[in-house]
């Protein structure tokens, strides 16, 4: 039962952290262009 005390911050402060990253990358941009990178692998830069 003393581990569950220890296990659910740890586990919240875990999932706080994803979601700060997450939060993070929307906000610096990294999901706006998702079909260029797609598209640039097909393309021939010679």
């Amino acid at each position: 039962m003393n581990s569950i005390i220890i296990l659910i911050p740890v586990a919240m402060g875990l999932g706080a952290v994803a979601l700060g990253a997450f939060l993070w990358s929307l906000r610096s941009g990294q999901y706006e262009d998702l079909d260029g990178a797609a598209e640039r692998i097909l393309l021939d830069d010679n």
